[in-house]
């Protein structure tokens, strides 16, 4: 029997997603050779990628002007080659640190170039947001910077800044394809796909064309935006198994009620959630009611004993990745986009039985 996935990533890919890549890893669609053995010059690779970055806009309502394409090197290499490339030396870049990974993204940029911190909520422990409506680019800004969702966290943008002239950039690593997103007020979105999207390997870029003038020209090819633009990510070979992973999964996401249709399945899933944790004094969230995250619900017990017993009998009755990040601590409760709906409604269950006995 499959395990209850609650992993924060790599995390849970749809059932029949699992099935047609096992069907069809040694021949694909009857040619006679595997995709992940397919050159990615021409032939069935392109047709598939094609189809791919196909459906990906349209899911997403991508408008004109928008270059989309994958990389390597997870989000992480972003954080490094979003400063090289926009942040020059007569600006500065505008960073909101609201938990781990939009902080990490600010410490590398900081390496690079001049950055304006706008929010920082340590203090707090990174459990609220500010007000987009209060945010306003710095006179010299060369682009605004936020993690749409913290998956450590648990905290996710409800609704982002409007940057005027300036280039608004935002990690959606975690809740891409998750609720509809109004591509045309960003510069550029970016994500690693081993969370709502696929198996870990691969990262999508959606880029606006006009970013491309503001770039530093004077860059290291793979470094360069430019060169991948200009040649759909294909400059060097692409990751091939988890690409083909994604056009399978946004197939299903189009079975499934396209972005729509995962925004309510996010809202009802995670409202199985909150509600238990917001009815009784046993559990706990610590994160702001206003920006509490759909895909990663952390909370806690009334002790890290507790905790512990949680984790032996979750698992005890197949539920896996429910430990809290160890920078943290706590119970952490991943509900991406493929996760069954069942799942959850067992784990809220569970959550109210063990709250029966121990509390």
């Amino acid at each position: 029997m499959r395990k209850m996935n609650f992993s924060a990533g790599p995390s849970v890919l749809p059932l029949e997603v699992l099935e047609e890549i096992r069907d069809q890893i040694v021949d694909y669609k009857g040619k006679g050779l595997s995709m992940i053995e397919a050159s990615h010059r021409g032939g069935m690779f392109e047709e598939m990628y094609d189809e791919c970055l196909s459906l990906f806009c349209k899911l997403l309502g991508i408008p004109d002007g928008y270059d989309v394409y994958f990389l390597g090197g997870g989000a992480t290499l972003q954080f490094t080659m979003i400063p090289m490339n926009f942040l020059t030396p007569d600006k500065c870049a505008d960073y909101a640190k609201t938990g781990t990974w939009s902080n990490k993204a600010a410490s590398d940029a900081m390496k690079l170039g001049r950055v304006n911190v706008f929010f920082d909520d340590k203090e707090a422990g990174y459990t609220h947001l500010p007000d987009p409506k209060t945010i306003k680019p710095s006179p010299d800004s060369a682009y605004v910077y936020l993690c749409a969702n913290e998956t450590i966290g648990g905290i996710e943008w409800k609704d982002f800044p409007d940057t005027g002239d300036v280039p608004l950039i935002a990690d959606m690593s975690s809740d891409i394809f998750s609720r509809p997103v109004d591509v045309s007020r960003f510069g550029m979105i970016y994500g690693g796909v081993q969370k709502n999207l696929g198996p870990a390997g691969a990262t999508f870029i959606i880029m606006r064309h006009d970013m491309l003038d503001r770039r530093n020209a004077n860059l290291t090819a793979y470094m360069d935006y430019a060169l991948h633009a200009k040649d759909r990510g294909l400059y060097n070979t692409p990751p091939v198994f988890s690409i083909w992973a994604v056009k399978l999964v946004l197939e299903w996401i189009s079975r499934n009620g396209g972005v729509e249709g995962m925004d309510r399945r996010a809202q009802e899933k995670s409202d199985l959630v909150y509600s238990v944790i917001d009815s009784s004094p046993f559990f706990r969230s610590p994160v702001d009611k206003a920006v509490r995250s759909r895909m990663n619900v952390v909370f806690r017990l009334p002790n890290e004993e507790l905790e512990a017993q949680f984790l032996k009998e979750a698992s005890a009755e197949g539920m896996m990745g429910l430990k809290g990040h160890r920078s943290v601590g706590g119970l952490r409760a991943s509900l991406y986009n493929a996760l069954p709906l069942e799942d959850v409604q067992a784990l809220a269950a569970f959550m109210k039985e063990f709250e029966r006995k121990n509390a």
